[in-house]
């Protein structure tokens, strides 16, 4: 099938059962997993995800769930996979999420239960004994071949495909609601504006729980009509050269990830790189996270001599409230920079200075876009900072059980949702330049700063609950300051209760703690009603103005 052919087939489709039905009559191409993170692999035809689908989808049609959610817990791999789609087959919702794993609380996991109320538990044999949720659980690698027993749903492109929750670090998660109508869109944004065609091919190591690693990396090449080789995360944190191999090998044309895992690459060995051929990457995407200018230097000189070309980077901007895809540039140029001045950009004004702070364009809106002042709510002077706001069909419907004032946002008379992030548009590029609120992007997933101090208050007993900061610094390290107690402040064993935040931190949020200040009692940053000033504590710490009695390291 030409391009021309996946558009117009595209467009016919009103919801993702009608595509992988199309895809399942006419294509050849499909999904590999590589299970070593290097060569050994699984694979799944669209053919065989269609079959798979249709007798996960006959079972929870017999048990009477159409309209009701399942909560997906899978490692990454095609069990996910054929798993999502037999939610879709059947008409029940979709709520993806990380699995149990050895040694954790599942916090995360139960309040997600809590806010979806799933009328069943999703998983694989090797995962079932792991959960402890209550209702039916259902092992689907367990499920026997009944394809022909599918009913096709009664599914409209507005009927909710699956809930994307926010990652999941905060106590009381949101669960985004897409629509098939909103996945469809969206993914035809990215075909076009990556300039996808039928000979292309994926490699994706991203998450299959977010929406960068869901539906930029699985759902996209099924839309597109072209092959994706899988692995998982894990894979590639162990071994960064892995994704470089498989793009490589696989002669991969698309495949992308947040600004750190280009750093982390930054550490192969000559001899590996000497062994890579990236001469077929076309659209290097980056997102997800700040995106800066010196990673992407040191990647395209490191990498120039295994072919790959800096024109392929392509850093762009989304979030799930949009579904996935917000802005990106041309496919065919190179990043667009614009230096501004520092000091008026702390000051929300936008100046421009040869030698000042380099920031990277994510490119045009492929929707509609505002910049607005966030206090006034009145759109921006085209020099100032604002909240980035945005309307179109990719929006999605709403937070699940829950309103939210980020999708009641009005302007002249029209709809818009607010995201929470603050940038500018020049000459018709979207900068995106901060947060509006205090959540932390790490390893290009969102940390909400008071569920970690909450962790590190109770992880030690000399620690004076809500009276510490958790923040990114300008080295994008995460950093601790927290108040010891007024009892213990003289005699506290400095080293056990640094081992002590280290290691909560840690087991509950899969984050390493890189720097940690013990403050004297009653000397962190408030406002006068009692709230720490994270900001403050984060200029404080970076200018040594904090009352510290121990620094590590």
């Amino acid at each position: 099938m030409d391009d021309l052919g996946i558009m117009v087939t595209s467009f016919l489709n009103t919801t993702l059962v009608d595509l992988l039905r199309d895809r399942a009559l006419s294509s050849t191409a499909g999904y590999t997993f590589l299970t070593d993170g290097e060569t050994q692999t699984e694979q799944l035809s669209y053919r065989q995800l269609d079959e798979q689908a249709r007798s996960i989808a006959a079972h929870l049609q017999a048990l009477r769930l159409e309209g009701e959610r399942a909560l997906l817990l899978y490692p990454p791999g095609l069990e996910l996979i054929a798993a999502f789609f037999g939610c879709l087959y059947a008409g029940v919702i979709a709520v993806p999420a990380y699995p149990p794993r050895r040694n954790q609380k599942a916090d995360r996991i139960r309040a997600i239960a809590q806010n979806a109320q799933p009328a069943v538990v999703l998983t694989v044999r090797s995962l079932q004994d792991a959960i402890d949720l209550p209702g039916r659980c259902i092992a689907t690698d367990a499920i026997a071949p009944a394809a022909s027993e599918w009913r096709s749903p009664d599914v409209e492109a507005d009927a909710i495909a699956f809930l994307q929750y926010t990652s999941g670090s905060t106590s009381q998660p949101k669960g985004v609601c897409i629509t098939h109508r909103n996945l469809l869109h969206n993914l035809s944004l990215v075909y076009q504006k990556f300039g996808h065609s039928p000979q292309s091919r994926c490699v994706i190591w991203l998450p299959p729980y977010h929406d960068m690693g869901l539906i930029g990396g699985i759902l996209q090449p099924l839309y597109g009509n072209f092959p994706l080789t899988l692995m998982s995360p894990v894979a590639f944190l162990q071994k960064p050269d892995r994704w470089l191999q498989a793009i490589s090998r696989d002669r991969a044309t698309t495949s992308g990830a947040p600004n750190f895992a280009y750093e982390r690459c930054l550490k192969i060995s000559p001899e590996q790189r000497s062994r890579l051929d990236l001469s077929s990457w076309e659209v290097a995407f980056v997102g997800a996270e700040p995106i800066r200018v010196e990673t992407l230097d040191r990647f395209a000189e490191a990498f120039a001599e295994c072919g790959f070309r800096r024109e392929a980077f392509y850093p762009c901007y989304g979030l799930a409230e949009a579904t996935l895809f917000v802005s990106g540039g041309k496919k065919s140029d190179s990043p667009s920079i614009l230096t501004v001045e520092k000091t008026a950009l702390k000051q929300h004004r936008v100046a421009i200075d040869p030698a000042g702070e380099r920031l990277v364009s994510c490119g045009q809106v492929v929707d509609q876009v505002a910049i607005v002042d966030p206090e006034t709510l009145v759109p921006c002077a085209i020099d100032r900072i604002g909240e980035i706001w945005l309307a179109g069909t990719s929006v999605a419907q709403g937070y699940w059980n829950q309103t939210d004032p980020a999708f009641e946002a009005m302007l002249n008379g029209q709809p818009f949702l607010r995201t929470g992030d603050l940038g500018f548009l020049h000459n018709g590029e979207l900068f995106v330049t901060g947060r509006l609120k205090d959540i932390m992007i790490i390893r290009g997933q969102n940390y909400y700063p008071q569920d970690i101090e909450a962790t590190i208050a109770q992880s030690h007993p000399a620690l004076q609950p809500n009276a510490g900061a958790a923040f990114v610094d300008s080295g994008d390290r995460l950093v601790v300051v927290q108040e010891v107690t007024r009892e213990q402040w003289r005699s506290i064993d400095v080293d056990a209760a640094i081992a002590a935040v280290r290691s909560a931190v840690s087991q509950q949020h899969q984050l390493q703690v890189e720097a940690i200040a013990l403050l004297k009692p009653n000397s962190i940053p408030k406002t006068s009603s009692g709230k720490i000033q994270r900001f403050a504590c984060r200029e404080g710490f970076e200018q040594g103005k904090l009352e510290a009695i121990a620094q590590w390291p």
